[in-house]
């Protein structure tokens, strides 16, 4: 059985002797559980904050109100400004965030459902990418989620 993605990435931040933080709208610390499922993930994991509002987004990661006003809660600027702002509390060597529209409805921005940011923020730099994820709504936090740990191990090869 090929190795799971988040004993893959415990293993290779474990290696490089690198936290994460992890910041999280749409998949509600699924990134982090996922993670903390794999034994030694303490040695890699700083931990995970749950922004679900954009309230939460402002008072736990520093976001900019205007910034979520002017790009909405699922956009690329959103998506990096949420891996920085947890790069920031957390002083982890990186940072993931995801924020996106699960469903069952979208909301008022017109993105349709599955749409999801999911942003890196690393000493090196910072990158976000759109990902159109397809399914019911767990299915949906699932994949992000899934995605989220792929990208973290990318970022570190």
């Amino acid at each position: 059985m090929p190795e799971s993605i988040a004993i893959r990435l415990v293993r290779l931040a474990g290696k490089k002797g690198m936290r994460i933080a992890v910041a999280e709208s749409c998949t509600a610390g699924l990134v982090a559980s996922l993670l903390g499922e794999v034994p030694g993930a303490s040695r890699v994991l700083w931990g995970s904050l749950v922004t679900y509002t954009p309230e939460a987004k402002i008072a736990l990661l520093g976001l900019d109100r205007e910034l979520l006003e002017r790009c909405g809660e699922v956009s690329q600027e959103t998506a990096l400004a949420m891996a920085t702002g947890a790069r920031g509390k957390s002083g982890a060597a990186l940072a993931v965030s995801v924020t996106g529209l699960a469903g069952p409805e979208g909301d008022s921005s017109g993105l349709p459902v599955g749409t999801v940011w999911i942003g890196i923020s690393s000493v090196i730099g910072e990158e976000a990418r759109e990902y159109h994820f397809t399914g019911k709504r767990n299915q949906i936090r699932l994949a992000a989620a899934r995605e989220a740990l792929g990208f973290l191990c990318r970022s570190i090869e």
